[in-house]
């Protein structure tokens, strides 16, 4: 019997590499040799939980990933051994990394009833290479936020935290034609890599948030009742911090529309004569129901260099030393873990 390693939760906090059977794909399934696995944020939560209630134990990890095709089913005609792909791990009902039964943080996975969705898994384009590819999920993550926010050409955004989701929905929403993208954050760190990426950045508790806002994206006076307010034209939530929505709310001017892609564990206040006054769009973004094909095109058409995000590089064979270090957000943004080392 042939075995392989699988990262797995197995309580809160225990993540371990186990030895798990080689899998096998049946006739509607593909196998892929995982190149690359990001660790999401989502992963770490997960960890600290002990997996998802209500799901299997151990828990599989993993859904950030890209590799290449070794097997088809007798039924999967649109694609190839040999073909270099891209996963989205919900496609045909796969929650890979989410369901505990299968995770990419192994150096091979069966992506199942492939013949059943087309779109669920993606041709690399020849000119990205497996990096790249680990980034399209979550940069698929932050163009859906920057979709739910209807941001266009001559938009005035900003995006609260500079985690990777958070610094993807700004890179989506440059690419899209924003006049001015900035993202507010504690961690210098993060906020050097947003500069990198061509972004703006504020350094949250330096000064009033809508001080800055009225400075840098000018004003409007919409509504004599409220007054001068400032131009920002959407707010994409990206930390989960309740406090940091309220204040968000309180700075967006008469019309703004407001995202919410950052988890929140616990009930948030919402001012609601804020909301009425000022007519307020929210929404949220999950996932990415059309976003993955306009990533690759976005990375393939060289109008964004993405590669600052990764602050990491660790082998399948480190994973628990690449778990803690994607646990230190003062120090990593993107880890990104190489399957077949």
């Amino acid at each position: 019997m042939t075995t392989i390693p699988l990262a797995r939760i197995h309580a809160p906090n225990d993540v371990r590499l186990d030895t798990v059977e080689m899998p096998r794909a049946g006739p509607d399934d593909v196998l892929i040799r995982v190149e690359r696995c990001g660790i999401c944020g989502s992963d770490i939560t997960y960890a600290k939980l002990g997996g998802i209630p209500g799901t299997v134990s151990p828990f599989a990890l993993g859904h950030e990933f890209a590799g290449e095709i070794v097997e088809t089913g007798a039924n999967v005609a649109h694609l190839a051994v040999g073909d270099r792909v891209v996963v989205n791990p919900e496609a045909a009902a796969n929650r890979i990394g989410s369901s505990g039964l299968r995770g990419a943080f192994s150096p091979y996975i069966v992506f199942e009833n492939a013949a059943a969705d087309p779109q669920g898994i993606l041709p690399l384009p020849a000119g990205l290479d497996y990096d790249l590819g680990a980034l399209v999920e979550p940069l698929s993550v932050g163009m859906h936020g920057a979709n739910q926010g209807k941001v266009t050409r001559g938009d005035k955004v900003v995006i609260f935290g500079a985690g990777p989701v958070g610094l993807a929905a700004g890179v989506a929403a440059k690419y899209f034609g924003a006049e001015s993208v900035v993202i507010a954050d504690l961690s210098e760190r993060r906020l050097a890599v947003a500069r990198e990426l061509g972004l703006q950045t504020f350094s949250a508790g330096s000064e009033s948030l809508t001080a800055f806002l009225r400075r840098t994206h000018g004003t409007v006076t919409n509504d004599p009742l409220l007054g001068e307010q400032p131009a920002t034209d959407v707010f994409i939530e990206a930390t989960g911090v309740g406090a940091v929505f309220t204040e968000l709310c309180e700075s967006a001017r008469k019309g703004a529309r407001i995202v919410v892609v950052g988890v929140h564990f616990q009930p948030v206040e919402l001012n609601m004569i804020n909301l009425l006054m000022k007519e307020l769009v929210i929404t949220a973004a999950t996932q990415y129901p059309v976003e993955f094909p306009d990533v690759l095109d976005m990375l393939q058409s060289g109008a964004v260099d993405v590669r600052p995000m990764i602050s990491h590089h660790f082998p399948l064979s480190q994973f628990v030393s690449a778990f803690s270090q994607a646990q230190k957000p003062g120090e990593a943004v993107k880890v990104i873990v190489d399957c077949q080392a």
